[in-house]
């Protein structure tokens, strides 16, 4: 492209040119460097001329400083942050050519710069962009909590640069109404956080998708949000604006004829002088508290309705509380009686410990199941994994009949719902890395089964649609490695 142009230039400008007038040539579209890679800035004259007797700069816009100097046929030192930029090969520059190599590209190497040749008193230069882009960590998506009547689902991620263009779309590729929020960390990166509340219980999975708007390149993170963690539509509200409003006029009336009558029995005690002075002001007190004086005296009349309100307050108080807090925790405790002889059982049976490895055959589980089962309802429970980076294990639920001899395949097929790590991978149709402290989520009654990390509340893998049957037991195993898994209580 640039000796097309250099010969469209020579033959149309060297008849106007002297012989110590030139034109200096750069790209016209921007150029793209990743960040941590190489790249090179190209300049050159339209003229194939010697330019080691040329004054050449380097200029860079934003900061109006001098990148590179080359005069008097050596190049000058340079300032230390741009300590990166290598000098021109003289062999090129005998043909007029001064392209620049940028090392280790960074954020602040985005910009205009300027390259300019001088010659005598005859100056020209040319303008070029520099765009720096990067495709960082994430995006990463968790469900936060109930908000509002819907669910609030966060999309996170890091180390893009420039600010990437973030969407949210349910499962027809509908966009989403979301909020945005970015910021630059030292190095310049953008790190940003985009909410949705997805307020359909039945849209199943959405999706948030981070895209480099200068490399074009996006990512994308779907999570699946299950009917149940959708607040219940609740028919308190109605019920209880009705009755607050007839709550308000009973307080008013019997204000006014609890004042009325106490009037009157003021005036009748003072004339039988049977009511001290100091008695009446502690009783006028009272009274001039208002709704708490009223409240009190109507105490036993209407001490039913107040339990009312307040218990639907608290009910709506709950209401938003995060999908674990509604939820049963299942209270597990260790069978020693289904335990591997390997491992070891703490004296509360809340911990177990692999001794010496698991050894394979002879039909061992390397594996212990929890004495609690259960056969209906919604509940969730927490488990945390010691020196897990060097083990084999595995967690989840299986039925009671379920074979849990080694060789055999712990899927849904054979009665298990399983996160299991496996020679630093992690298997359950999905390559995520599960979390060292995790929580599992069952429904019964529903049909799903799904896995969370509880480092930082991101969802991991969820198993839907199931028909569950008889009594489901947690599983645990540990087969390699130093280990340790403890419930959490």
């Amino acid at each position: 492209v640039f000796s097309t142009i250099c010969l469209c230039l020579q033959h149309s400008h060297s008849p106007l040119l002297s012989t110590d007038e030139f034109l200096v040539i750069g790209p016209r579209d921007p150029i793209v460097a990743v960040l941590g890679e190489e790249t090179i800035l190209p300049c050159f004259l339209s003229q194939a001329e010697n330019a080691e007797n040329m004054e050449l700069r380097w200029l860079c816009s934003r900061f109006l400083e001098a990148v590179f100097i080359y005069q008097n046929q050596q190049k000058e030192e340079e300032m230390p942050q741009y300590a990166r930029w290598a000098s021109p090969v003289s062999v090129f520059l005998t043909r007029g050519e001064a392209a620049v190599h940028i090392d280790k590209v960074q954020v602040s190497d985005d910009g205009l710069y300027t390259c300019s040749f001088k010659k005598g008193d005859y100056y020209e230069e040319a303008t070029l962009e520099v765009k720096v882009a990067v495709v960082g960590c994430g995006p990463q998506v968790l469900m936060e909590g109930q908000e509002e009547d819907g669910v609030h689902v966060a999309c996170r991620a890091s180390g893009w640069f420039p600010k990437p263009q973030v969407q949210w779309r349910d499962r027809s590729e509908k966009l989403l109404t979301s909020s945005e929020a970015h910021a630059q960390d030292a190095d310049g990166l953008f790190r940003l956080e985009a909410s949705v509340v997805v307020r359909d219980s039945s849209v199943g999975n959405v999706t948030c998708s981070i895209l480099n708007p200068i490399l074009g390149q996006e990512k994308v993170k779907a999570i699946f949000i299950p009917e149940s963690f959708f607040p219940q539509a609740s028919s308190w509200k109605p019920a209880f604006a009705v009755s607050l409003m007839v709550l308000v006029v009973l307080i008013f009336g019997a204000g006014y004829f609890l004042k009325k009558e106490y009037l009157t029995q003021v005036q009748a005690l003072k004339a039988r002088g049977c009511l001290s002075d100091q008695r009446e002001k502690v009783y006028k007190a009272a009274l001039n508290t208002g709704r708490i004086g009223l409240l009190e005296a109507v105490e036993t009349q209407n001490s039913s309705v107040i339990v009312c309100f307040l218990s639907a307050r608290r009910k709506a108080q709950l209401n938003v509380v995060w999908q674990k807090k509604q939820l049963k925790a299942w209270s597990v405790t260790l069978d020693p009686r289904s335990a591997c002889s390997n491992l070891v059982i703490s004296q509360e049976k809340t911990s177990l410990t692999l001794k010496d490895g698991c050894v394979y055959g002879n039909n061992n589980t390397c594996s212990v199941l929890g004495r609690e089962g259960i056969t209906s309802g919604r509940c969730y429970r927490e488990v945390e994994v010691g020196n897990e980076e060097r083990g084999i294990w595995a967690l989840g639920i299986c039925r009671e009949d379920a074979n849990r001899s080694y060789g055999i395949i712990k899927s849904p097929e054979n009665g298990f719902w399983v996160m299991e790590r496996w020679m630093d991978k992690f298997y359950a149709c999905t390559t995520t890395r599960l979390s060292p402290q995790s929580g599992g989520f069952l429904d019964y009654d529903n049909g799903y089964v799904s896995f969370y990390n509880l480092t930082d509340g991101s969802h991991i893998f969820s198993y839907l649609s199931i028909s569950f049957t008889g009594t489901l037991f947690p599983y645990f195993m540990l087969m390699s490695g130093n280990m340790s898994l403890t419930i959490c209580s």
